[in-house]
């Protein structure tokens, strides 16, 4: 167990109380303070092995502060805490030399666990904190799993680590992406998008590599691809799931060797490009049925990110419903509120559209009332427009999870031709229907395993070898 002087700084008594409990206990020497003024004589005149202090000081910003400690000691580590739990809270605690940023309430044997980490770790010298980058909030939201976002993205600011984000449409996974990017040390270079779903299937290779003059029909000049134009900067590939696996060989050669040809062109050409990939499938399942590289998927999976839907998020609502009344203001439609009995109503919708449909509910509340008040009333006419309902082509009844199954394996058959998929069939079957379910469950008693198990008719045991077997993300509810 390492050892040393930690040194505290926090306006809240019982905060500091709490911590000095669980550090003393832990064998750590404790300075306890309320005020950043008495920190920085601290820090100036040597003392302290470790820092954890709060943002919101009653005489300073520690943000104002962490500068000036990481030009005298730089080796000295610091654990930034914030009530304030933005986005931009943990990208600056990244920007200005944090160790690690931790949102409160946070989890007294993680700190634990961090402190003797960043104790443990050579004193290095680290880089100088990069400029402000604004109170622009790309990503909102304050939950639980939300935060978790931030801490990961905090820590891939700069690096150049491969990114795979995971989530379902409608989640903001390109917004993650151009965070990703705005924030991170190729801010400077440019930011190229490419949706894989949205091109012919025989032009993805000419998009993404760019081809020569005559390379084939109707290329009647040279065209640079996505790689060339975001050269020095991020290429983020969305939609990668729906890549086919010829486009999908030359994607890995280009990740191993660092060099591609354009199509037609046999000189190659380096590139600097950070990958950022992005799908709303399961890439497992495509690679049992054969229909994506299981060696790019590990290639593109370095850092693994996934987006919670909305109906996990529930606590962001009141927060996004403002940012979208805000941006709606600014782009000069009228002023709106929400009452509280309408973000009531919010919260127990299923959104499956998530926040992309509940951008598009905001826009047309406040495009199409006149109120500055959006009542309960109002909302309820809006969601109780019909929805779309899967039906079946034939009868036009809905269709149900046999039907759904057998047509999904018309189509899966399709795929092959005349040529049978690979073996073990049954057992890729029951795994792909198992997943969803489990997640399901998981998802609507908020990540309560001994709930999930009831409600699913299994074993709480048998439940926890399946979430580990099928590598299930686990979402837990803040205590």
């Amino acid at each position: 167990m390492p050892s040393g002087t930690i040194l505290v700084a926090d306006d809240d008594a019982a905060i500091r109380t709490v911590l000095n409990q669980a550090l003393s206990r832990a064998g750590y020497a404790v300075r306890l303070t309320s005020n950043a003024t008495t920190l920085w004589r601290w820090v100036s005149s040597g003392e302290g092995d470790l820092v954890i202090t709060d943002v919101v000081m009653p005489d300073e910003n520690v943000f104002d502060v962490l500068p000036r400690i990481k030009k005298l000691r730089p080796d000295l580590p610091v654990l930034v805490m914030s009530a304030q739990n933005t986005f931009m809270t943990a990208i600056k605690a990244s920007e200005k030399g944090a160790y690690e940023y931790l949102p409160k309430p946070f989890d007294l044997k993680e700190m634990i666990s961090i402190v003797g980490r960043a104790l443990e770790e050579p004193k290095l010298r680290r880089p100088e904190p990069e400029a402000d980058g604004g109170e622009n909030m790309p990503l909102v939201g304050r939950s639980p799993a939300m935060q978790e976002i931030y801490r990961v993205l905090a820590r891939l600011m700069q690096t150049d680590l491969t990114v795979m984000i995971n989530g379902e449409s409608g989640t903001g996974k390109e917004l993650v992406a151009r965070a990703l990017h705005d924030y991170g040390k190729r801010r400077n270079g440019p930011f190229v998008a490419i949706n894989m779903a949205a091109i012919p299937r025989d032009l993805i290779e000419a998009e993404l590599f760019g081809h020569e003059k005559g390379a084939f029909t109707g290329a009647q000049h040279r065209s640079s691809g996505r790689f060339e134009q975001a050269d020095g900067g991020t290429l983020f590939l969305d939609e990668i799931g729906d890549m086919p696996m010829e486009a999908q060989t030359r994607l890995l050669r280009v990740l191993q060797q660092g060099e591609y040809t354009t199509v037609g062109g046999r000189t190659p050409i380096q590139t600097d490009v950070r990958i950022i990939a992005a799908t709303n499938k399961d890439l497992r399942q495509l690679i049992n049925q054969g229909l994506f590289r299981e060696d790019l998927y590990f290639r593109l999976n370095v850092v693994p990110i996934r987006i919670p839907p909305l109906r996990e998020r529930i606590e962001d609502i009141p927060d996004l419903v403002r940012h979208f009344f805000a941006l709606a203001e600014k782009e000069g439609l009228p002023p709106k509120q929400m009452d509280q009995s309408a973000l009531n109503m919010l919260r127990q919708y299923r959104w499956p559209g998530n926040v992309r449909e509940l951008e598009n509910l905001v826009r047309r509340l406040t495009a199409l009332y006149p109120q500055d008040v959006i009542s309960e009333s109002l909302l309820e006419h809006e969601l109780s427009q019909p929805t779309v309902t899967s039906l079946d082509e034939e009868t036009g009844e809905p269709v149900n999870l046999g039907a759904s199954v057998e047509r999904y394996l018309n189509t899966y058959f399709e795929t092959f031709g005349d040529a049978l998929p690979p073996p073990g069939l049954y057992h890729r079957i029951l795994r792909e229907v198992e997943y969803p379910l489990i997640g399901a469950a998981l998802a609507a008693t908020r990540g309560n395993q001994i709930k999930a198990a009831e409600l699913l008719g299994v074993n709480r045991n048998t439940l926890r070898k399946k979430i580990r077997d099928l590598d299930v993300q686990v979402l837990r509810s803040a205590r």
